[in-house]
């Protein structure tokens, strides 16, 4: 936690999730993947992530040291499904429970929310950029959520020319601590190949992009 005990809370949201066909199977691997999620970042989460309204999943984090890799694993485990994510950065004004994330409150939670409705309502219009992820902190640091939202937006167009097997690919390795012979090895393919279909998505852009948001989350929560 930083020195000004700001928490980040999260907000996701299935795009279409009525267009999903086996919603039984799909939940089951929704809530697979976030208890995986819960597990291996526990000591960066101040309550887990809990789905809450069928097609919605929200948790509080304490830092802001692995929020961009949780986000990125869950997205990309999810794919093809779109998923949107509003971040919210501030208090927390309830008790904070681990294990029921809907029982807490606070200004954090409401810019999370926020951010969600910015997303659905730019993906309406046509004239503005669009992205699947938004962050908002407080009314001092608007420049800098507009900085970090743009390069939201410039990640999120790379990302959507890939194609589901780039997808996988890039899932592995990043699962696989960025290891391109581990990712070749659990994919049964060549570690070239590996290499080539990072390159061809235009992967180290995007992870570079990531990598600089993530480290200035880290720094300043």
């Amino acid at each position: 936690m930083s020195s000004d005990d700001k928490y980040i809370a999260i907000i996701g949201d299935i795009a279409d999730s009525k267009k999903i066909k086996d919603r039984k199977a799909f939940q089951q691997k929704f809530k697979h993947i976030l208890a995986d999620i819960n597990d291996r970042y526990v000591a960066d989460m101040a309550a887990k992530f809990t789905i809450t309204l069928g097609d919605e999943f929200q948790g509080l984090v304490n830092n802001g040291a692995y929020i961009i890799k949780m986000m990125m694993e869950i997205e990309m485990a999810m794919a093809p499904v779109e998923l949107r994510f509003g971040i919210g950065i501030g208090d927390i004004t309830t008790d904070i429970d681990f294990n029921h994330s809907t029982e807490i409150d606070g200004p954090a939670y409401h810019r999370a929310r926020q951010m969600i409705h910015e997303i659905e309502k730019k993906k309406s219009q046509y004239t503005e950029r669009q992205s699947n992820m938004m962050i908002c902190s407080d009314e001092n640091n608007k420049e800098i959520d507009e900085l970090l939202n743009s390069i939201f937006s410039v990640c999120h167009a790379l990302k959507s020319k890939w194609t589901d097997r780039q997808t996988e690919i890039i899932y592995t390795y990043l699962t696989n601590n960025r290891n391109q012979y581990k990712t070749a090895a659990i994919l049964h393919i060549g570690q070239p190949s590996v290499n080539k279909a990072l390159k061809a998505a235009r992967f180290y852009s995007y992870q570079s992009a990531m990598d600089t948001v993530n480290a200035f989350l880290s720094r300043l929560y």
